[in-house]
């Protein structure tokens, strides 16, 4: 096992991987900006290091910066939380060129799944169910292109192979938006992705947002944790995710948990991982990888019982998986939800940074809070609005919306807009209560909300 690890990140995750550290006795090296020096994770370290001034260009991103604190503290392994560097391949590598363990996937998976057309060629190999679309990257011929969409049937969605995080798309309804949709797209993600490929793909209807998450060892076992269900979003980033989804069958669940496996089996796959699926009319489209520890693996952690952030840590210090899918699906019990805690406005998303003035979670049977601020913490402006997480475990779905409303009522928060009047009206929906909304619904209900 490691005796220590370097955090290459911040905020809710970079405490949760100190504590994972914690548990297993291992040493934590902190790093942060200049605008995260009075943060509560880098107080409790054992060693931080500052790593640049606030823009994450200069910091969270520096790759040379990470690495050289790294060497500086003698780390044996480099753990990237999500966003920031976590899936890029060409850090991966330098990390590991450098003698460090990068705790997650091979560079080379993370290219593979990285790229949205290789991904998708990847799963068609491996037998995972994909949304029909382009075999790889659209042709220049505007001819070609009509026909490809017409093959597939409008309305389309054009997506950048480079692109992800809801970034780089757009439908198209109509033959004539097709080209121009097309050359927007591409000119688009050239610029934003450096990358100016792109794909079409149907555009589902009325799908839900279904992701398996998989762990696998170096020594070709893998397994899948079940699933969860984050249909409620904006924008195409998550608001509130839960475990299991409701109403689906077991029976498809697992069948899609095994094709999610032997994909792993086959490319090689090492660490957390996370296949993303829409779900429509009882069928599983796949549409990303996500090849990192995500912000909602709590829910999945407590139905499962896994502690998915020290099993990352295991399986790249090269130890086994200490469990068999067997053992996973008779433990897995309950449900969980989460709610993601913005500082933001609730209705109008503008982002809400500054001092924090009062600060009281809530406490009680199967709530958990993941948070790094604290009361007079300063949320800094540079960076994601997200500061913590709720999440909730309950006996049964009913249960979980009944702690999920309490722990809300509980919630203290002053000094700064939070979106959590949002996740209370959402808990007292009789369509979330019902279970199953699709990905739409969120949008649509904050339309009506505002009419």
């Amino acid at each position: 096992m490691f005796k220590k690890i370097l955090v290459a990140n911040r905020g809710e995750i970079a405490l949760r991987v100190q504590r994972a550290c914690r548990e297993l006795g291992i040493k934590a090296v902190m790093v942060y900006s200049e605008a995260d020096r009075d943060a509560k994770y880098v107080k409790l370290a054992d060693e931080a290091v500052c790593i640049g001034p606030a823009p994450s260009g200069q910091s969270y991103l520096n790759m040379p910066a990470i690495i050289s604190a790294a060497e500086v503290t003698d780390a044996e392994a480099i753990h990237p939380g999500y966003g920031f560097l976590s899936e890029n391949a060409d850090f991966a590598e330098r990390v590991e060129k450098s003698g460090f363990q990068f705790i997650g996937p091979t560079p080379e998976s993370i290219r593979i799944m990285g790229d949205k057309v290789s991904a998708k060629q990847a799963m068609i190999k491996a037998g995972v169910p994909c949304v029909p679309g382009s075999d790889g990257e659209l042709p220049d011929d505007p001819a070609l292109i009509r026909r490809i969409a017409k093959a597939i049937g409008y309305p389309v969605i054009i997506k950048a192979a480079g692109g992800g995080g809801g970034r780089g798309m757009r439908v198209v309804h109509t033959e004539a938006a097709l080209v121009n949709a097309v050359q927007m797209t591409k000119a688009e993600a050239g610029a934003a992705f450096g990358n100016p490929a792109v794909y079409m793909e149907k555009y589902l209807q009325n799908p839900r947002h279904i992701e398996i998450q998989v762990m696998a060892d170096k020594f070709k076992n893998a397994v899948y944790l079940g699933e969860r269900d984050c249909s409620m979003q904006r924008r195409h980033q998550k608001v509130i995710e839960e475990a299991p989804a409701p109403g689906i069958p077991r029976r498809l669940i697992e069948k899609i948990g095994d094709r999610c496996v032997a994909a792993c089996k086959k490319i090689g796959y090492r660490g957390a991982g996370t296949f993303e699926f829409l779900y429509e009319n009882g069928e599983f489209y796949f549409i990303e990888m996500n090849t990192r520890v995500q912000v909602e693996h709590p829910v999945t952690e407590w139905i499962t019982g896994v502690d998915i952030v020290g099993t990352q840590i295991m399986v790249a210090a090269g130890e086994k998986l200490p469990f068999t899918q067997r053992q996973i699906n008779a433990q897995m019990r309950g449900h969980a939800i989460e709610c993601r805690i913005n500082a933001e406005d609730a209705y109008k998303f503008t982002p809400s940074p500054g001092r924090v003035t009062t600060w009281h979670m809530p406490g009680g049977p199967g709530v958990r809070v993941d948070t790094h601020v604290y009361a007079n913490y300063f949320v800094p402006p540079n960076y994601d609005s997200m500061i913590g997480k709720l999440i909730v475990y309950g006996d049964t779905r009913e249960q979980a919306i009944a702690r999920m409303r309490t722990a809300l009522m509980e919630t203290a928060v002053e000094g700064i807009s939070t979106n959590i009047p949002l996740h209370s009206e959402l808990m007292v929906d009789a369509k979330f209560n019902a279970g199953g909304t699709n990905i739409h619904y969120l949008e649509e209900w904050l339309a009506a909300r505002k009419r």
